[in-house]
């Protein structure tokens, strides 16, 4: 293979543009949730196509924001993908409900409508389907096994995704983002709350902030410099700084560019990896379009030249990072332990929480370095 190359799992797309762009918020002094964060907002929502963004402080917030504003509590089941960032189901844990996990379409990642509909009872409040990897899930398949049940997207891992031609963000009640450093756009810690609910905005905007009724940049920069906000709901701290949101406005310009590249690597990888016979490439629905987020096979371990463990070791050792796709968290101690979820509840969660393995795949990547991955991989056999 000639000379070792350093490959990383992600790395994130930024340089003098975003440099330059958090000039304007240190120097006017304004660097808390301001004008930079709310024009982010709008770029958001204008290319997501929904009515509201609300930025937040990272992904696993916006989630919370979404079931706060729902008032799922105590009693309360909200049904979640066993194969997820742990993430997800916690923050069903910290509003006091019981998370339901469900088994995956192995072909998708994503969870099974028909799983989906085993899990439904009386005192199911939301479901949220996670559009893992960067793939949609199939939404109208939930919402017909889950009627009248409220869809909260996890979409971490989907801006710019798409699910029948309508974008990630707007298919269920509301949708939590993330912009952190492995997304395909970032501004190092962040997220986004989208919804095309009214009410449910003005919810969530006061709760991030406290529960405050009258926002801090428009208290600050009003004529009565005595009046203080009302409290109607105990509400939180989770709002994004404009330090974040100058970056991430950039990156939002740069958002179709980098769509565009890493559908384009990822094509190559499906052309040239198609003969592998042992490694499964991610499968497209018709309908979807992937933001690869990233790129996550499955090894078959009755065809492979050693357990996928092994083969991440040696791929390691020619310089190239992967990652198991995520975890299965019905697995996982905690929810082991208090609700007694076994790992046969939720087998092909199960399957691919030991079997997955992400390749690397970000814009910082050019076709040789696909090249390079693709000829190590091939050398294993």
């Amino acid at each position: 293979m000639g000379e070792t190359r350093h490959i990383p799992i992600a790395r994130p797309a930024t340089g003098e543009e975003e440099w330059q762009a958090l000039r304007d918020p240190l120097e006017s002094g304004w660097i808390t949730q301001g004008p930079k964060v709310a024009a982010f907002q709008e770029a958001f929502a204008r290319r997501h196509r929904v009515r509201h963004a609300l930025a937040t402080c990272n992904c696993t917030t916006a989630l919370r924001l979404i079931l706060a504003a729902l008032e799922v509590g105590p009693g309360d089941e909200v049904i979640v993908p066993s194969f997820t960032w742990v993430a997800t189901a916690n923050v069903v844990v910290h509003c006091g409900a019981t998370p339901v996990f469900v088994d995956i379409d192995a072909e998708t990642f994503n969870a099974d409508p028909a799983r989906v509909a085993e899990r439904v009872t009386p005192r199911t409040r939301a479901v949220i389907p996670i559009h893992l990897f960067g793939l949609c899930a199939d939404v109208e398949g939930i919402a017909a096994a889950a009627p009248g049940v409220p869809i909260v997207e996890d979409a971490a891992c989907a801006v710019g995704a798409s699910y029948k031609g309508r974008p990630a963000g707007g298919l269920g009640r509301a949708a939590g983002f993330s912009f952190h450093p492995r997304k395909v756009i970032s501004t190092g810690e962040g997220g986004m709350v989208t919804t095309n609910d009214d009410t449910l905005a003005g919810r969530i905007n006061a709760l991030r902030n406290h529960g405050a009724t009258v926002p801090e940049e428009q208290r600050h920069h009003g004529s009565k410099p005595y009046i203080l906000p009302e409290f109607h709901l105990p509400g939180f701290n989770f709002r994004m700084t404009d330090l974040q949101g100058a970056v991430g406005l950039v990156q939002m310009e740069k958002l179709d560019r980098l769509l565009a590249q890493r559908r384009r690597l990822a094509a190559r990888y499906d052309e040239t990896l198609a003969e592998v016979p042992w490694l499964r490439t991610p499968r497209v629905p018709d309908g979807c379009e992937h933001s690869y987020q990233s790129y996550v096979c499955m090894v078959d371990e009755s065809r492979s030249p050693a357990p996928r463990n092994a083969i991440m070791e040696t791929l390691q050792q020619k310089g190239i990072s992967t990652r198991p796709g995520t975890h299965a968290v019905h697995m996982l101690a905690y929810y082991r332990d208090r609700f007694g979820w076994k790992p046969d509840d939720c087998p092909a969660a199960r399957d691919a929480d030991r079997l997955s393995m992400a390749i690397p795949l970000h814009n910082r990547m050019d076709e040789s370095d696909v090249a390079y991955v693709v000829e190590a991989i091939r050398s294993l056999d």
